[in-house]
């Protein structure tokens, strides 16, 4: 009330003056702490994908490699096949024609041995890409983990502020710090 310049504030007008330039502190915390959260979580799920698009391209790469061995396989045994069938001429064959098949099976036995070198290296690189996707899996378990946390402790920081209680928002707290742990837990494992 304003009479002749002096002006009285009412307890309900001190009372919303402060709250204006004092705030909710708890909501204030909550809201600061959300959005540090939501941020961890952004980059936690960003990370997630990265290392499971890894293991895809290293699993893919094994695959592809897989394959490749399997074909040289079924070249090493056509070749075999051939070999044997060399063989046989040589032992059916008149005299003449023999010394030709037994220099054919050797032939091919000499093939199958190169065949099977490279079969062998397509297999062992087959075995190092899943190796490697499964290292790379490994963290990525965590991280899904680590952001499931994250998003508890943003769920429960907003219910800190519909609910008033400030517990929840310990809970938060806990929640936010456990997926933090197993974020950084996830520098340390290979």
């Amino acid at each position: 009330m304003s009479e002749g310049g002096f002006h009285v504030h009412g307890p309900h007008d001190h009372a919303v003056e402060h709250g204006a330039h004092a705030g909710d502190s708890l909501a204030s915390r909550v809201a600061v702490t959300t959005a540090i959260l939501s941020t961890l979580g952004a980059v936690l799920g960003y990370e997630g994908g990265a290392t499971q698009n890894e293991a895809m391209l290293y699993k893919n790469e094994a695959v592809l490699k897989k394959a490749q061995a399997s074909d040289q396989w079924a070249y090493y045994q056509a070749k075999g096949n051939k070999q044997n069938l060399a063989e046989l001429a040589a032992a059916i064959s008149p005299p003449a024609k023999q010394e030709f098949y037994r220099h054919e099976a050797d032939r091919y036995k000499q093939e199958k041995s190169e065949i099977k070198k490279v079969a062998d290296k397509l297999e062992e690189e087959s075995k190092e890409a899943n190796d490697l996707s499964d290292a790379a899996m490994h963290p990525h378990h965590r991280l899904a983990q680590a952001l499931t946390l994250i998003q508890v402790a943003i769920s429960l920081a907003s219910i800190t502020v519909l609910t008033r209680r400030t517990w929840l928002f310990w809970g938060a707290l806990g929640a936010a710090a456990g997926g933090g742990a197993l974020w950084l837990s996830t520098f340390f494992i290979h």
